[in-house]
């Protein structure tokens, strides 16, 4: 089955991001892809919770999403859209950081928010509090496809194993890691964490990402690290895209997994234990 990553350079504006998104959606359906995966945010990459609030919409409204619904529904093609900032109507006023599975119909079969929130110092100068504009979900999410189980998680969730085991152990044999990481941290820890995560659930993951310096119009200027990655079920990285928006090919075979995990089968082999003690 081939699958395609979509490396982006979003701004903060929707309207301007979703033409250049589907344009790459084009291009991997036209190479003939059958799964297509976007970045975290595909909408709108922005540090700004004022200009968030003025651009980003509720789920039925979404531009973003309506239109790669009718991209999924025009290619006949399976669609992860890594994730969107969507407004939820809380009465604190935040957004959900939200991934959709869209189906060849255009159906939205699955949705998924993003429970781990980026509450970090990465440095003295780059700091992030994602819970300050983004509420975290709570529930995890595994959903089938024609070609398989796919376990849903976005960016700082690489870091929690225990959340893409339970998946892997749900059934998922493909996760997906949509990310806008830091550039910081991605040198240091990305390909290594998309490694361990896949090694460790015998799991294809697929990891599409944000890429480069984005243009805003309000805030603080935001840099990502790129890299979209493909890494098979034994850990081998089959893709790395550097820093280039655009799109790569992959071939995902399911067998890959059911052979990896009869090699090792560490996903039953879970133990009842005791402590630490705190």
């Amino acid at each position: 089955m081939k699958a395609a990553l979509v490396q982006l350079n979003a701004s903060d504006d929707p309207a301007a991001n979703l033409p250049v998104t589907r344009n790459l959606i084009d291009q991997a359906a036209r190479q003939g892809a059958e799964f297509v995966v976007t970045p975290e945010v595909t909408n709108c990459v922005s540090n700004s919770r004022s200009h968030q609030a003025n651009v980003l919409q509720h789920e039925d409204d979404d531009i973003t999403l309506a239109g790669l619904r009718d991209a999924a529904r025009t290619h006949g093609i399976w669609l992860s859209i890594g994730s969107l900032g969507i407004k939820t109507g809380d009465p604190d006023g935040r957004f959900a950081n939200r991934s959709f599975l869209i189906d060849p119909r255009g159906n939205a079969v699955a949705r998924y928010d993003k429970i781990h929130m980026f509450d970090v110092a990465v440095t003295a100068t780059e700091t992030f509090q994602e819970s300050a504009g983004y509420r975290p979900g709570d529930q995890a999410v595994v959903a089938d496809t024609s070609f398989g189980r796919v376990g849903l998680s976005i960016c700082y969730d690489i870091r929690f194993a225990h959340l893409h085991r339970a998946l892997a152990q749900a059934g998922a044999e493909i996760l997906l890691i949509p990310a806008a990481f830091s550039p910081v941290t991605g040198a240091a820890h990305w390909e290594p964490l998309l490694r361990a995560r896949a090694i460790e659930t015998g799991c294809y993951v697929l990891a599409a990402a944000q890429t480069g310096q984005h243009t805003v119009s309000k805030g603080k200027p935001r840099t990502t690290y790129g890299h979209s990655m493909a890494v098979s079920p034994w850990g081998e990285v089959l893709v790395d895209m550097g820093t280039a928006p655009g799109v790569a090919m992959v071939d995902l075979d399911p067998t890959e997994v059911s052979e990896s995990r009869k090699r090792i089968a560490a996903l039953t082999h879970d133990r009842d234990f005791e402590g630490p003690d705190v």
